[in-house]
């Protein structure tokens, strides 16, 4: 009965955030909160200049009100029918992990109210933001120090390994290279969400597997959330997330990973994330070093398959079924591990 309430997590907040966009995308175009489209981008893109964003907020709304909802009436009847509550520290992750997620969604409003409010594709830059996103990922590590929480990690193959004080710093790091990972994978209509839609679905069986039922449900609103906002979104969109969506689904991510203490994780489940961001350094690097020569045809790399001919609709099926993949070898791996399979 337990696996119930991951079920209704994610029927409640794909309700909230399909039923959300009724109202929220309007609202968005009357105040004019159109995305300003960067004049280096493909040429096709221009035609989606001053399409509502910052429909993040569906998913936002989804996510929190269903995960916060569902692991209270998951205590309440767990306890009545003699099911032991989570440990503090188990609780901590999950609404220290949400404040974190919302941490990262607040900095990409504040990016994206620039973009809005000056009519141009750069909002903060670059130092604000990783100084602002740093601040965020040391707040959260340092409240897990507080509850209770290890310095061991996952490590495939190999098991839970305590890798001591550098603990910290590699996760700071890897919890703020993650979250712009996510953000550079919104490029075109559904990917983002799509990809994240996945990569939670496995999360859930991850969660599921190790009995961590708050995470679970935690995974499944993330993914009923992403599926809601998908029908608004998904090509040709209606509405666009913005940095407050795609900045929240990196953080909210990396708050279900580090849960499980297993971060490591992400370099297969979210595997498509770590490919965006890499062919972006790829192609800067190259860029500088052959002084203007390119690598891919544009990057992040999903943009390198549009300008090869690619639909958007084409790139979005086939990373999602990538991520698909990946997601399945990383389940078999730690079930393997374990003596499952």
């Amino acid at each position: 009965m337990t696996g119930i309430w991951t079920v209704i997590a994610a029927v409640a907040a794909f309700a909230i955030a399909a039923l959300m966009g009724i109202w929220l995308v309007p609202f968005l175009r009357k105040l004019h909160f159109g995305q300003t489209i960067l004049e280096v981008g493909p040429k096709w893109h221009k035609g989606k200049q001053g399409t509502p964003t910052m429909g993040g907020f569906m998913f936002i709304a989804g996510s929190i009100i269903a995960t916060v909802l569902c692991v209270m009436l998951f205590h309440i009847t767990g306890t009545q029918n003699g099911i032991s509550p989570e440990t503090t520290l188990q609780s901590a992750k999950i609404y220290g992990g949400l404040f974190m997620a919302l941490a990262f969604g607040a900095i990409g409003f504040i990016d994206d109210y620039i973009k809005v409010i000056k009519k141009r594709n750069l909002g903060l830059t670059a130092v604000q933001k990783l100084l602002l996103q740093f601040i965020v990922a040391a707040a959260y590590l340092a409240t897990m120090y507080f509850f209770g929480g290890n310095t061991s990690t996952y490590i495939p193959f190999v098991g839970m390994v305590d890798i001591g004080i550098l603990y910290y710093p590699i996760s700071a790091i890897l919890i703020v290279g993650v979250v712009n990972a996510v953000n550079l994978t919104d490029g075109i209509d559904g990917l983002d969400a799509s990809v994240t839609f996945f990569a939670s679905i496995f999360l859930i069986l991850i969660a599921g597997y190790t009995a961590r039922m708050g995470l679970s449900i935690m995974s499944a609103a993330l993914a009923g959330g992403c599926l809601g906002f998908l029908i608004w979104n998904f090509h040709p969109a209606k509405v666009f997330m913005g940095d407050t969506g795609s900045l929240y689904l990196g953080g909210y991510i990396c708050a279900l990973t580090f849960g499980l203490d297993m971060p490591i994780i992400l370099i297969l489940v979210g595997l498509v994330y770590i490919i965006e961001m890499f062919s972006v350094i790829l192609q800067v690097t190259y860029f500088k070093l052959t002084h203007g020569k390119r690598l891919f045809k544009m990057s992040p790399i999903h943009h390198h398959f549009e300008m090869c001919g690619w639909s958007e609709v084409k790139i979005v099926v086939i990373f999602s079924v990538f991520t698909a993949i990946c997601g399945a070898v990383a389940l078999m791996i730690i079930l393997t591990q374990n003596n499952i399979l």
